[in-house]
């Protein structure tokens, strides 16, 4: 049956503490070497491959390492009161703070918060470095954000001389010396049950579901656990008289595809725990990005102009570390009644310079400046691929080609003092109009 860390233990399948690692196939509710009560057990244990690994309260746990006085204080990473919450720790969840929750709704639940604006550069220096020791467990790593990854252990026992379940304890044992944080794993025979285990323990989880057990499981869940159902399509399920997966699981597929179509096909599948999907190898981004909620609303272009070459500055420099470049300019805009406007342009080329995001995306938002206040402002680049044909010489623009080569020793100045060492007129001392709260890879 399901087990998840040391509650409802299956005492004849084989399991090992989690602290020492000792093998303990008997009963027992705490390890006979060590005393820890982190015990896994579970008949398929050492015969699932399949993982999904996820960093507990990644920004919060990677600032509270690096700040010790925050330890057992609620921490806030997000923008001033008129951002929004990218993540809190778990002290500040038990107050009743939630990711994408605006910041003066989350002081109001927890005034005594300490907010920590975001440094996503140190993040994701440490969602690579976690993100490399994966790579020595398995080839077969399929990263779904900058703190989580799915990953296929099948075959690796002859490498490893140990079972992945075995491996993947040790992994996170290595993460919280090595690294100073910790994750959850969810281990199970296909990705949408590891992703569902990897959520049940948090955090310093590890839980487990098994194939013998997985229809029982599900029975009784709400159908939004599954992968695909909102809100939205929950209510309109519930519309239709369903609320738990166990009432799926009683359908045919015939039904549930004339009544909700592709969709019906998924909820079918993977009511009843069945998922061929492989683990990927490569998960590119579909587009890179950069925005910011401003302290105060603007509807200027001497206000918006700077921010949005500073928010191109900022996409560039993340498409030349990944050696990526994009065809579609997008601009974002979000007005004081949260009404979004999103503008896009294609270029006949990819670029990732940030003279031509920002060439390309100026025009875009002059012409939305209608008098509106905006709260929010964000630039984006999609239609990524390599960048080795990226930027070709601009025979109508001269220019074009002095500008790269200016860009392209600013970088190199930057690259060693620092990316506030050398500023365009533009973007000197914007830093009191709000900075770039979230970027993303979409």
């Amino acid at each position: 049956m399901f087990t998840s860390m040391s509650t409802s233990v299956n005492s004849t399948g084989g399991g090992f503490c989690r602290d020492c690692l000792t093998p303990l196939p008997g009963g027992g509710r705490r390890c006979v070497s060590c005393g820890s009560p982190r015990i896994v057990r579970h008949e398929e244990l050492h015969a699932l491959s399949i993982a999904h690994i996820d960093c507990d309260a990644f920004y919060a746990s990677v600032e509270k390492r690096d700040n010790p006085e925050l330890l057992d204080k609620p921490v806030i990473v997000g923008g001033g009161r008129r951002g929004v919450v990218s993540t809190c720790c778990y002290i500040a969840r038990i107050r009743g703070v939630r990711s994408a929750m605006p910041m003066f709704k989350a002081l109001d639940a927890c005034p005594d918060a300490v907010v920590v604006k975001p440094d996503m550069e140190k993040y994701a220096r440490v969602g690579k470095q976690v993100r490399e020791m994966m790579r020595e467990l398995t080839p077969l790593v399929e990263p779904i954000s900058i703190d989580e990854a799915f990953l296929d252990l099948t075959g690796t026992e002859r490498l490893h001389k140990d079972s992945p379940a075995r491996v993947l304890a040790k992994f996170a044992r290595r993460v919280e010396q090595e690294v100073g944080i910790t994750v959850s794993v969810g281990l199970s025979y296909c990705k949408f049950l590891a992703k569902v285990a990897s959520d049940l323990e948090k955090p310093r989880g590890f839980s487990v579901i098994g194939q013998a057990e997985a229809l029982d499981f599900l029975r009784d869940k709400k159908v939004t656990l599954i992968w695909g159902v909102g809100k939205a399509f929950a209510a309109t399920l519930e519309k239709d008289g369903i609320r738990t997966i166990g009432q799926l699981q009683t359908m045919d597929e015939t039904v549930l595809m004339k009544r909700y179509g592709v969709m019906g096909r998924r909820l079918f599948h993977l009511s009843r725990g069945q998922d061929d999907r492989t683990v990927h190898v490569e998960h590119e981004a579909k587009s890179i990005s950069a925005e910011t909620t401003f302290n105060e609303d603007y509807a200027s272009a001497s206000d918006l102009l700077p921010v949005l070459r500073a928010l191109s500055e900022k996409v560039s420099e993340r498409l030349k570390a990944a050696d990526l470049a994009g065809r579609t300019v997008t601009l974002k805009l979000k007005d004081r009644e949260f009404r979004t406007r999103t503008r896009n342009r294609q270029l006949p080329d990819r670029t990732r310079l940030a003279d031509r995001i920002f060439r390309v995306a100026a025009p875009l938002l002059e012409k939305e400046l209608d008098g509106t206040k905006f709260r929010l402002l964000g630039i984006g680049v999609a239609d990524l691929a390599h960048d080795a044909m990226a930027d070709p010489s601009d025979l109508v623009d001269t220019d074009a080609t002095r500008r790269a080569k200016a860009e392209a020793a600013m970088d190199k100045v930057r690259a060693r003092y620092g990316s506030k060492a050398v500023e365009t007129g533009y973007t000197f001392g914007t830093g009191n109009r709000g900075k770039p709260q979230r970027d993303q890879d979409g």
